[in-house]
């Protein structure tokens, strides 16, 4: 034993299992609850009151909380220091378990508090749709490696991803952080992605990732989102629920750390119509036994206390009771492990039932080496986080990943453009951007060359700042109004229209009267200008068809992929230029 250590599990020359088990034997069984317990944390400071009404993270710290997914961050300094402070604070405490910090993806465009973060002071690459449409696993673990390195610098140490759900829905609102539609693509891309931030097994130097949403998300009815009781629903009309597994299946066969069931309850399968974070028959009976998989099981965020499908009717303490039958570790986003302590003192859960939980949860803090090296660097943080050769590497992603699905065969909008005589009429592109490639003009009569940049369309939904006027749902269709203003300016100048796709827009109304049409999966104007002047190339294709109508949209089976008739582009599309 080092001679350091006062116990087993403070001797690093141990196996995580060891240290895990020597630990778990000294816990009081507060403790160990409060392991099952994953809570969003605020990184103000500690007594201050916690997001959306929640305690302040003082009181999540006397509740033996140690688990936090953290939002909002604008500065890699601060958090590394308000990450230290938390580490210090606890591990002053008895026996000292070390705090682990998780988060959302935070390297793209996406900007939702329910599903992924804005970039902010990390580096900011494509959606992972762009690596799809890039289809390289080498750029996909370059990427993850950099989101790695970028975490740790801060001291996160779980990724709440990859998202290895198939967009088979093309009205599903989360379908810009998956990688498509195909699951053969999304398989190799997320075996990549999480070796990216493992390595080839969890370490010192990992992230631990936690894949979702177990069984797979997509297959949604009409469309909707099941963080909303109109989307509870996932349903399989054309008998497809394997094909949506087969990327789980290839990240625990690569050794992913930890798994994330969804909210949405399973319609008309023969497993039981509950939420899947409560389905025995979805997480021990197919995952645990069928798949073999022995990881961390973390519901998704309030289960218990909001977005029960299936249950509404049960207590809060039953919720948490067939939660813990059905064979979770961990509770997202709750923070009341008093109702488990509760629960073993009544007879109702045995002690024995936490510990294989509190086991596996010990275990990961142990692989990661939070308890031998629980601080970062603070100065490091700030000169890694978002660094030149970064922000580099993720422009030129964004570049590489703009697909051309239609070119002039001639003429002055031909891509690329010619850099230096133009007049440009532009709609998302500011001079500063352009620069001297070109002359800005103030209207489409006065140029050689209109460039209009477009979002895909949705449907508002939701007060605004509620967080379902986050989720872009619901139609897929331009209005008409801003089709025939499209169609104006295609008819007054030849026009390049480059369409932001976080789903895939029906584009049947402007595809055929733009001289190029371009999309993008993030890009920021000065990615997108390169690829407009030939300095960057497009190198992507279709991570999924692009429907010609709602009509076929409506038509299709929500777990069937390539199934919207006749499509305007197909998967796969994607021009190159010449020479």
């Amino acid at each position: 034993m080092s001679t350091d250590a006062r116990f087993p599990y403070q001797d690093p020359t141990l196996t995580a299992d060891q240290r895990a088990e020597d630990l778990l034997s000294r816990l009081p069984l507060e403790d160990k609850a409060g392991l099952m317990f994953h809570p969003l944390g605020n990184t103000a400071a500690l007594d201050e009151p916690g997001l959306f009404g929640m305690p302040s993270m003082a009181t999540f710290l006397e509740r033996r909380i140690n688990h936090f997914n953290i939002l909002w961050a604008s500065d890699a300094g601060d958090l590394a220091a308000w990450h230290n402070n938390l580490q210090r604070t606890v591990l002053e405490r008895p026996l000292g378990i070390p705090v682990t910090i998780s988060s959302d993806p935070r390297h793209s465009f996406t900007d939702n508090p329910a599903t992924a973060l804005l970039a902010g002071p990390f580096s900011q690459w494509p959606e992972p749709l762009g690596f799809a449409a890039v289809g390289s696993p080498e750029l996909v673990r370059r990427w993850a490696d950099t989101v790695r390195r970028e975490y740790l610098a801060v001291g996160i140490r779980v990724a709440l991803h990859p998202q290895i759900d198939l967009a088979t829905e093309p009205r599903w609102a989360r379908i810009s952080t998956t990688f498509g539609e195909d699951a053969d693509l999304t398989s190799e891309l997320a075996v990549a992605y999480v070796r990216g931030l493992q390595g080839e097994r969890v370490g010192t130097e990992s992230v631990s990732a936690m894949a979702k949403h177990f069984p797979g998300g997509g297959p949604q009815l009409n469309g909707e989102d099941p963080h909303f009781a109109y989307g509870r629903e996932q349903v399989y009309p054309g008998d497809n629920f394997e094909y949506h597994l087969k990327p789980f299946k290839a990240v625990i066969e690569a050794g992913v750390a930890q798994m994330m069931p969804y909210y949405g309850m399973p319609v008309g399968t023969g497993h039981e119509e509950v939420g899947f974070g409560f389905n025995q028959g979805i997480i021990t009976g197919l995952l645990r036994e069928r798949l073999g998989y022995d990881g961390i099981v973390c519901t998704d965020w309030a289960i218990l206390a909001d977005k029960c499908w299936g249950v509404e009717e049960l207590t809060y303490e039953e919720r948490m009771l067939k939660s813990l039958d059905a064979g979770v570790d961990q509770f997202g986003g709750e923070f009341r492990p008093r109702v488990l302590v509760d629960l073993v003192k009544a007879g109702k859960v045995t002690e024995e039932r936490v510990d294989v939980s509190a086991r596996r949860l010990l275990r990961e803090k142990f692989r990661l080496g939070l308890f031998d090296r629980p601080y970062v660097d603070e100065a490091a943080a700030v000169a890694l986080v978002g660094a030149a050769g970064a922000r580099a590497e993720g422009l030129a992603a964004q570049a590489a990943a703009s697909v051309l699905l239609a070119n002039a065969a001639e003429g002055p909008a031909r891509l690329p453009l010619a850099p230096g005589g133009l007049k440009v009429y532009a709609e998302g592109l500011s001079a500063e951007v352009l620069g001297d490639r070109a002359t800005l003009v103030a209207t489409p009569e006065e140029a050689d060359v209109a460039v209009l940049r477009l979002a895909a369309p949705f449907e508002p939904r939701g007060e605004a700042g509620s967080l379902e006027s986050f989720f872009h749902a619901g139609s897929l269709d331009f209005p008409e109004e801003e089709v025939e203003r499209v169609r104006r300016i295609c008819a007054t100048v030849p026009t390049v229209v480059d369409v932001y796709l976080d789903r895939p827009a029906i584009l049947t109304g402007i595809a055929g009267h733009a001289a190029a049409l371009t999309v993008n999966f993030g890009a920021e104007e000065r990615a997108f200008v390169k690829v407009l002047f030939g300095e960057e190339r497009p190198q992507g294709s279709l991570p999924f068809d692009l429907p010609s109508s709602m009509a076929a949209v409506e038509a299709s089976r929500p777990d069937v992929p390539f199934d919207t008739a006749d499509p305007l582009f197909r998967f796969g599309h994607g021009l190159r230029y010449e020479g």
